[in-house]
C-alpha cells in the first residue's frame, strides 16, 4: 500500500483554506452543501484508510478471528510499514468509532428529551412553533423525526426582548433551519471532525454558514436584513443557551454574531455556487478538490493492494 494509505489522514488539510475564503465570498447555502460535501468525502476516506491499517495490525495480534495466511511472512514482506503502524491503527480507529458513536448518541438524546420536554403543537400557531415558558431568553429548531417538520421552540423571555418585526424574523430564520435540514450539515461536519481532527475548522466554518443561510431565508421572509440583523444582535445579548440542545441550531449561537450582523447590513450574496471576483477562493477551490480527488484516489488504490495482497494469501 505505500504511502497511499497515508495519504488520506494528512490530505484534509488541502481544505483548510478553502473553509475560511467559502464562507466570505460564497452564499452561505452554497458554502454550507460544498464544505460539508469536502468535510465528508476527507473523513470518510481517512477512516477508510485507518481500518486498512488495523487489518494489517490485527493480523499480527496471538488469536486474531482473521485467516492464518494474513499474516504469513509474505504478507508481512509485502506491507512492511504497515505492519509497524497497523497496531497504533486500531486503537486510532477505536477511539474514532467511539467518539462518533458518542457523537451520534448525544445528539439522537438531545433531540428525544427536547421534544419531550415540549407542549403539544396546537393549531393556533401553524402547529410549528413552541413557545416555552422561561425566564431565560433562547430560541432553537428542533428536527422532527421522519415525515415530520419539526418546531420552533421560542422562550417567553426572548419574545419579550423583540419588537413584532424581529419576532417575525427570529421565526423565520429558525423556520429557515427546518426547511434546509440544517442539523444533517451540522451533524455530518461534527462526525467528520471526530473521524480527522484536520476537519475541525470545517465544522466551525458550516456551524457559520448555516446561520447564515438562515439569516438570509429570514430576510427575504421580512423583507428586511435591517430587521433581521437587529433581531440577531437583540438576541446575542440577551440569549441564554437552553439545558440540552446544544447540538441544534440555534438563533444566537453560532457566530461570530458581529461578522453575522455585518453581512446582513451588507447586499445580498449572489446566490451562485461560485464567486468569480475572487482568486484566493479559486485557488482554494482547486487545491480542495485536488486534495479529495488525491484522498479518495489513495484510497481506492490502497484498498485493492490490501486486498490483492490478502487474496493471493488465503488458501483456497
Amino acid at each position: 500500500m505505500g504511502v497511499f494509505v497515508y495519504l488520506p489522514l494528512v490530505l484534509p488539510l488541502t481544505a483548510l483554506p478553502m473553509a475560511r475564503l467559502a464562507e466570505q465570498h460564497l452564499h452561505p447555502r452554497s458554502a454550507t452543501r460544498l464544505l460539508a460535501v469536502v468535510g465528508s468525502t476527507l473523513a470518510l476516506c481517512s477512516t477508510l484508510c485507518l481500518a486498512l491499517l488495523m487489518v494489517v495490525g490485527t493480523a499480527q495480534l496471538p488469536g486474531n478471528p482473521l485467516p492464518d495466511g494474513w499474516s504469513d511472512p509474505e504478507v508481512r514482506a509485502a506491507l512492511p510499514y504497515e505492519e509497524k503502524t497497523g497496531p497504533i491503527a486500531i486503537v486510532v480507529l477505536g477511539a474514532v468509532l467511539v467518539a462518533c458513536g458518542s457523537t451520534l448518541l448525544r445528539h439522537t438524546r438531545t433531540r428525544a428529551r427536547a421534544a419531550r420536554a415540549l407542549p403539544p403543537a396546537g393549531p393556533g400557531d401553524g402547529g410549528d412553533l413552541a413557545v416555552v415558558p422561561s425566564p431565560d431568553p433562547y430560541a432553537y429548531a428542533l428536527p422532527g423525526g421522519r415525515g415530520r417538520g419539526g418546531r420552533v421552540v421560542v422562550s417567553t423571555a426572548m419574545l419579550e426582548c423583540l419588537g413584532a418585526r424581529e419576532r417575525r424574523a427570529l421565526v423565520a430564520h429558525e423556520r429557515a433551519h427546518l426547511s434546509g435540514r440544517h442539523h444533517r450539515y451540522l451533524l455530518v461536519t461534527q462526525l467528520a471532525a471526530r473521524a480527522n481532527p484536520f476537519l475541525l475548522p470545517l465544522r466551525t466554518a458550516v456551524a457559520y454558514s448555516t446561520e447564515r443561510w438562515a439569516d438570509e431565508e429570514a430576510a427575504h421572509a421580512v423583507g428586511s436584513r435591517r430587521a433581521v440583523a437587529t433581531a440577531v444582535g437583540t438576541a446575542a445579548l440577551v440569549s441564554h443557551r437552553p439545558p440540552g440542545p446544544a447540538v441544534l441550531p440555534a438563533f444566537a449561537a453560532a457566530g461570530p454574531v458581529p461578522r453575522r450582523v455585518a453581512a446582513l447590513l451588507d447586499p445580498e450574496p449572489p446566490a451562485g455556487l461560485w464567486s468569480p471576483a475572487s482568486a484566493h477562493l479559486a485557488l482554494a477551490a482547486v487545491t480542495a478538490t485536488a486534495g479529495t480527488a488525491a484522498s479518495a484516489l489513495s484510497s481506492l488504490n490502497a484498498t485493492v493492494t490490501l486486498v490483492s495482497v490478502l487474496h493471493a494469501a488465503t488458501p483456497l
